[in-house]
């Protein structure tokens, strides 16, 4: 399959997803006491239901957009202690901060931190639900949607984290998963947020797309498809709109694709979700994001080398930046001596143990003792956040990993 093919299917795979978890999520219901997030907040509906302290809080970035941010200063139990070590989650594409809380309080990575001795902050990117406020431009408008993910490298994650930063006196230590991934090791890879990130866990990281394979995306494939805005014309993909069903319904539709299996479908295998879980998924996700975003995400496959995007003529490249292509990011640039703890699964078909292994290559010349990874044979991309083992197989590593560079 070529790569042009990957990127195009890239796109349709997660429309799909997209479309899908909120046609499967539409006729389920769940326990009366269940609490609508998008209506009080993600504060009210998953964490002070549980006991714990929440409080929320917008931050602005240096381009006008409000982003909603959650702080859980600590467990459960009564704690006195001061200067908890600060943690920033940081949510993958098309999901929201709410995907930390999804399990019990037991099974979330988000309050297992705050019960391990953590103070705990949640992002939400621009254009999710809790983010979709900017100082001057309508949500409504394409303007508010011109950006990718280039603009949470140079914007989003530079306010989160200096907004973090500056509550808590102290450097944080980061969890990023899937496109939260890809957008810490852009940034680090340009000596950015350095001087106030303590280390980094990074959870199905993406960099590399080249080997990204599943059911929908390999049918996909046989389409000939050019770059999303020209099917669609629209700045906000919005999952949850008229203006793909067509198109989704048609790729449901065909031989060997199974879209009410939806988690498998898309990530490959997971092992060990709940139905519950899935359920409370489906009724929270997805969020909207830019379809120019989604370009980019194209591009990273098609091209198969991390770049800023490509406005796909040389003449508009040079004017963005000064040159005909796009800047590569290049992350054996990342500081040697970052901690970073990565945690891949055999069973990811998003993030592929092959492209794992190319990013591993760029960090080659890392500092051994500050670079940890660990493999887990039968995870799937969803098993990092709403696994019912995560706790013992990937997050109890995590709490370890921070404690160990506090």
């Amino acid at each position: 399959m070529g790569r042009a093919g990957n990127g195009s299917s890239f796109i349709l795979m997660i429309s799909l997803l997209a479309l899908v978890a909120a046609v499967a999520g539409a006729g389920r219901h769940l326990a009366a006491a269940d609490i609508d997030a998008s209506r009080v907040g993600i504060c009210a509906s998953a964490v002070a239901i549980h006991g714990y302290k929440c409080q929320e809080f917008d931050v602005k970035t240096d381009d006008g957009y409000i982003l909603n941010l959650q702080r859980i200063p600590q467990g459960v139990a009564a704690d006195n202690s001061t200067n908890r070590p600060p943690v920033l989650l940081q949510h993958g594409v098309l999901v929201d901060g709410v995907t930390w809380l999804l399990n019990s309080p037991k099974e979330s990575l988000a309050l297992i931190l705050a019960d391990s001795g953590f103070d705990v902050w949640i992002a939400n990117v621009r254009g999710t639900r809790f983010s979709r406020r900017h100082v001057s431009l309508d949500p409504n408008k394409p303007e508010f949607w011109n950006w990718t993910w280039d603009d949470l490298v140079v914007h989003d994650l530079p306010a989160v984290i200096g907004f973090v930063h500056q509550q808590t006196g102290q450097k944080i230590h980061y969890v990023g998963h899937s496109m939260g991934t890809l957008i810490a090791l852009a940034t680090f890879s340009e000596g950015k947020q350095i001087d106030k990130v303590k280390s980094a866990a990074l959870l199905s990281p993406i960099a590399y797309l080249s080997h990204m394979n599943t059911a929908l995306g390999v049918v996909a494939a046989k389409a000939f498809v050019g770059e999303i805005t020209s099917i669609f014309g629209l700045a906000e993909f919005n999952p949850k709109g008229e203006a793909v069903a067509g198109l989704m319904k048609f790729f449901c539709a065909q031989p060997g694709v199974d879209c009410y299996d939806l988690l498998t479908a898309v990530t490959g295998k997971n092992c060990c979700l709940n139905a519950s879980t899935v359920q409370l998924f489906l009724k929270n996700e997805p969020q909207s994001t830019s379809t120019k975003n989604l370009v980019h995400l194209a591009q990273t496959v098609r091209d198969g080398v991390l770049r800023k995007y490509d406005y796909g003529n040389p003449n508009y490249n040079v004017a963005h930046y000064g040159e005909s292509k796009p800047p590569v990011y290049n992350l054996s640039n990342i500081p040697h001596d970052l901690p970073l703890f990565l945690s891949y699964g055999g069973q990811d078909a998003l993030s592929d143990i092959r492209d794992v292994q190319t990013l591993l290559d760029a960090l080659r010349s890392h500092d051994v003792a500050k670079l940890h990874v660990q493999y887990v044979k039968e995870y799937g991309h969803a098993d990092f956040i709403m696994g019912v083992t995560a706790k013992d197989v990937v997050y109890n590593q995590v709490v370890s990993f921070f404690k160990n560079y506090n």
